[in-house]
This record gives C-alpha cells, sequence and structure tokens, in this order.
C-alpha cells in the first residue's frame, strides 16, 4: 500500500483493518472448536476441562497480543531500517532455458 502513495501509518491501518475479520474469523472458529474440552463434564473431565481452558485463553491471548502488536512492530521495524538499501537488487531470476529477449532456446549453443 506505501507503493500506492500512501503514508506508513495509514497504510499499516489500513491493513490491519483488513486483516482483522479474518484474524478473528479463524481465532473464533479455533476457540469454539476447544470449547467442548473447556466446558467437559464426566470421566476424565478435568484433564480435558485443563486442556481446553488452557489452549482457550492462550488463543484469546495470542489474538489479543497480534491484533495490537504486529501493527505497532511493523511501523517500528519499518522506521528502523528505512535508510539502509538492499545490499543486491530485488530482481528475479530468469527462468531456465530463456534466452535475453525471452524467448525459449531449444537449441543448443556450442
Amino acid at each position: 500500500m506505501q507503493a500506492q502513495g500512501k503514508g506508513l501509518i495509514e497504510a499499516t491501518l489500513e491493513a490491519a483493518h483488513m486483516r482483522l475479520r479474518p484474524i478473528l474469523m479463524t481465532s473464533l472458529a479455533f476457540i469454539l472448536g476447544v470449547m467442548p474440552l473447556a466446558l467437559s463434564t464426566g470421566a476424565g473431565s478435568a484433564s480435558r476441562h485443563d486442556i481446553g481452558t488452557g489452549v482457550a485463553g492462550g488463543m484469546i491471548s495470542a489474538t489479543v497480543l497480534a491484533i495490537l502488536f504486529v501493527p505497532v512492530f511493523f511501523v517500528l521495524i519499518r522506521r528502523i531500517f528505512k535508510s539502509q538499501k538492499p545490499s543486491r537488487p530485488l530482481v528475479p531470476p530468469k527462468p531456465a532455458g530463456l534466452d535475453d529477449d525471452g524467448e525459449n532456446n531449444h537449441t543448443a549453443k556450442p
């Protein structure tokens, strides 16, 4: 988004907004999936309850921390390394078998 001319903060906020719903939906699906463990009853339910509670709590914590801190750390890292240029240009290598003009090289060169 920065390549489209937006500032660092504006691009980061827009990207965070775009990714919020998928992150929340994935996290909630996982948390709801372990709810039967956290709410279990019957024989052996103590261990299942402990596992379910720990996993659900960890996922809730990880989701909140990721939503809040990933954009903040992205901005900080971009600002710290803003002045540094890549040591080599980021040009993809040519596929094997292509000439300099991009045509297939079907004949072997001596």
